[in-house]
């Protein structure tokens, strides 16, 4: 059962990462896409827990970092510290209210978005933190709380079912 959660979970990240640079990129507005790979390292931490969350951000990000970044490691560390706090709050976690979902994957996107200025462009001697935040972290954000609303909800129903099947089997030893 443990492995076919994993399993799952790794197609899940596959997938998003795929949907974030082929159906998404098509669909970005003015070179801004909604960042697929926050929510489900978000979700997955709050929904499991703290090792849930870093082992989903590590692998979101050591993705990110194969394929976008110039240092290996940046975003494995950002995504897995993501990943961590928000598994902090999975006892304040529950099924059926959404607000804390929003905004924690809210709050994710936007540190995500601040080590970003402050890592590639702050500290290149680009200190236009106003210009940069109109018009990449408040876009991306938005858009990544509207992806939410969708993705979220198909990430719910998919721990739902897991839990539900992992009771019956542990029922079934007892």
């Amino acid at each position: 059962m443990i492995m076919k959660r994993r399993v799952i979970t790794l197609v899940i990240i596959i997938v998003c990462f795929l949907l974030g640079s082929t159906v998404f990129h098509v669909l970005s507005f003015a070179e801004i896409k909604p960042n697929l790979l926050i929510i489900v390292t978000a979700s997955y931490g709050f929904m499991r827990g703290k090792k849930a969350g870093m082992a989903v951000g590590m692998i979101s990000g050591l993705l990110m970092d194969i394929f976008w970044g110039g240092t290996l490691g940046f975003y494995t560390l950002l995504f897995a510290v993501i990943g961590y706090v928000n598994g902090c709050f999975r006892r304040l976690f529950y099924d059926e209210d959404i607000k804390l979902p929003i905004a924690l994957i809210a709050a994710s996107e936007l540190v995500y978005g601040l080590v970003l200025y402050i890592c590639f462009y702050m500290l290149h001697g680009d200190f236009s933190f106003g210009g940069y935040l109109t018009k990449v972290i408040m876009p991306e954000l938005v858009y990544t709380i509207l992806a939410t609303l969708v993705l979220y909800q198909i990430i719910l129903h998919i721990n739902r079912r897991l839990e539900t099947e992992e009771q019956r089997s542990a029922s079934k030893f007892v």
